[in-house]
């Protein structure tokens, strides 16, 4: 087949997709393209980049950017600021229901003024804050959690078969060649193997949960076509993410998969002991990776057949921590990887522009004061998921899959604030409205079985 006659086909497949999906929602608001946009923007690449533009992230690109991308990015802000006007969005009500994340947002913009690069730092921050500006678009809908939905639907309809696609007909898109060794690696429709990666954990981890909360009603002809669909993705899914090598994607759709299975089970004591469970773990990991000298990382990574050092991570990690930042506040909003920082640790390792470790990502732009404020922004959003759990059973389980994923893949990976995860685990841990949580609390509290005790008074009803 010819690389002109593969893309057609793609593009009919979406189009079909998009015209007649069985799991279509009728309502559906345009304005969702906006969050569609970004998301795509996201996951791939930038709009420069599928325009042609392959100039190399050099210290004057990453301090300059792209002014194509940049207005491009202005536009999407412009739009999604205008629909949340026009839908009278209240947006004082929103920080305050969301004060965690505020404050992390509000430190950020301060941290400018402490910043080498004050102009770059402001310019990103607006950048990122954009990203909730879309998923709010989103959010408020009429019926948010089905515009998410079909947000997220759409997203991998467009991208997955293009992956595919651009994989098997068009290799001098689709691949990159390591810096040292020269192998090649597929990226697909993404910038990056590991952008890849994500993009597949995230898009496996969404059709696994929507066949499972379609399950029980399998025997409907709508559903039975509508987790064809969801098979068929899962299945195109598998085989980018193979391609992609991406070792701590693969793990974490692992884990991702099983911890929905687990969150959906009927017995209550089970899914107690998961909410106890998973911070447990993960402070164990960490502890255990970090801690005690008993460096889990190596050790797993040897036992699946990969390099101890993480491919260099843990070499990269001690070369970041060699420069010189501020413990206590950092350098400044994404202000790292600028001027005489980003040479010395690329006369190291030349090319890179992350630490490979959320965290400590985290640490050297905003110091510790930052890391603690990104664990209360975690906290807030693990507190989130589980108040609305019972009333929300439908939508929990995927929130608490990538919630988890996130925490664990950035130890490996820089995927904090404009990363794929964070933008897909936004829609199910903010809160727009005050009675939100407690609307849902009272739901969960009436769906709740009673037991009638007979007393000599007369019939009591307890909570069962």
């Amino acid at each position: 087949m010819s690389p002109s006659v593969a893309i057609f086909l793609w593009f009919l497949l979406v189009v079909g997709l998009l015209r007649f999906d069985p799991a279509r929602e009728a309502g559906n608001s345009a304005a969702l393209w906006i969050p569609l946009t970004w998301m795509f923007i996201v996951a791939s690449r930038l709009p420069s980049q599928w325009l042609g533009n392959t100039t190399r992230a050099t210290a004057t690109v990453l301090e300059e950017g792209i002014p194509f991308d940049r207005n491009f990015i202005i536009v999407l802000m412009v739009l999604s600021i205008f629909v949340l006007i026009s839908r009278n969005f209240n947006w004082f009500e929103f920080f305050t229901n969301n004060f965690a994340i505020t404050i992390f947002l509000v430190f950020g913009l301060l941290s400018v003024t402490w910043s080498d690069f004050p102009f770059v730092a402001i310019k990103r921050w607006f950048r990122d804050f954009g990203i909730y500006l879309a998923i709010l678009v989103a959010l408020s809908d009429v019926h948010p959690m089905k515009a998410v939905c079909t947000l997220f639907r759409r997203l991998f309809y467009l991208l997955i078969p293009l992956c595919i696609v651009l994989i098997k007909y068009f290799p001098a898109m689709s691949r990159q060649y390591d810096y040292w060794t020269g192998m090649a690696s597929y990226t697909g429709a993404a910038s990056s193997k590991n952008t890849l990666g994500v993009l597949c954990l995230v898009s496996g981890l969404f059709f696994f949960w929507d066949t499972m909360n379609r399950w029980s009603s399998r025997k409907s002809p709508i559903t039975k076509r509508i987790i064809l669909v969801n098979l068929s993705f899962l299945g195109m899914t598998l085989w980018v993410l193979q391609k992609s090598s991406s070792a701590t994607s693969q793990a974490c759709l692992a884990l991702g998969c099983i911890l929905i299975l687990a969150s959906r089970t009927k017995a209550g004591g089970l899914r107690g002991y998961l909410k106890v469970l998973i911070p447990f773990g993960i402070s164990l990991y960490g502890t255990l990776a970090f801690g005690l000298g008993f460096d889990l990382n190596a050790k797993l990574a040897q036992s699946l057949g990969r390099d101890p050092t993480l491919t260099d991570r843990t070499k990269i990690w001690k070369v970041i921590l060699s420069v010189d930042t501020n413990p206590l506040v950092g350098t400044g909003y994404e202000s790292f990887w600028l001027g005489s920082r980003l040479q010395r640790v690329w006369q190291v390792f030349p090319g890179i522009n992350e630490a490979h470790n959320g965290y400590l990502q985290m640490y050297v732009q905003l110091g510790f004061i930052g890391l603690l404020l990104l664990c209360w922004v975690l906290l807030s959003f693990y507190r989130s998921i589980w108040r609305r759990r019972d009333a929300l059973s439908g939508f929990a389980p995927l929130s608490l899959a990538l919630w988890t994923v996130l925490a664990f893949y950035n130890v490996t990976e820089a995927a904090f604030q404009g990363g794929m995860l964070w933008l897909t685990l936004l829609p199910g841990v903010l809160i727009l409205h005050r009675g939100e949580i407690e609307a849902t609390q009272n739901l969960s509290r009436m769906r709740r079985p009673t037991k009638i005790s007979r007393q000599k008074s007369g019939v009591t009803i307890a909570p069962g």
